[in-house]
């Protein structure tokens, strides 16, 4: 009790302080079940030589599922405050972790060209890791072009886990090669973000002393 009648208040008791979202909220678990369907998808995409139009297909399927709870946790932390420490590190790890092992995958059965998949990865750990460095200057939001890429990067790799032949093989060609354009790009625009944001902040920083 604090001592204070209701009546000093305006009628209504101080608001509770509010509690911090626990490790067991949605959010998280979707990222879990992301990170848990990473070795899955892989036993899958490889399974009987993986040239199974069958087993491919059922890979397939466990990429879109990753890519879709992808979209949906982010947002639900966001819009209903769920954001915690735990998710601000396993979120791009499960990212990462899905995009890479299907790259590599579809590398290691020849049916993307190695210099591809070193393309995407050295850009998606790259931007991470230069995330981090600038961190504590500011954090480099996400951009329109950055949303474009990992769309055009999941459509992309999902037509090359099936088993395409004809004119959607050469479709799916161009859908990677407008994918690693704008990795490239958007790669770029990011290092220059990152360099102009550390600036500001020694800048700053040197100032405030």
């Amino acid at each position: 009790m604090t001592g204070v009648p209701a009546s000093a208040t305006g009628g209504h008791a101080p608001a509770a302080a509010a509690r911090p979202a626990g490790l067991w909220n949605i959010a998280n678990i979707l990222t879990m079940v992301r990170l848990l369907l990473v070795p899955g998808f892989v036993l899958l995409m490889l399974h009987n030589g993986g040239y199974d139009p069958a087993w491919r297909s059922f890979a397939w399927a466990a990429f879109a599922i990753a890519m879709i709870t992808d979209l949906f946790d982010g947002h639900l932390a966001r819009k209903y405050d769920l954001v915690t420490d735990f998710g601000k590190i396993a979120d791009p790890i499960a990212d990462k972790a899905t995009m890479g092992a299907a790259l590599i995958c579809l590398s290691a059965l020849g049916d993307l060209k190695w210099w591809v998949t070193g393309v995407i990865l050295f850009r998606e750990i790259g931007i991470t890791l230069m995330r981090f460095w600038v961190i504590k200057h500011g954090v480099i939001p996400a951009s329109r072009g950055g949303k474009m890429k990992t769309l055009a990067q999941g459509v992309a790799v999902g037509m090359y886990i099936l088993a395409l032949t004809g004119p959607l093989a050469t479709i799916r060609f161009w859908v990677m090669a407008v994918a690693v354009v704008l990795t490239v790009a958007t790669g770029l625009d990011y290092v220059r973000q990152a360099i102009v944001l550390r600036r500001a902040g020694r800048a700053a920083g040197a100032a405030g002393r």
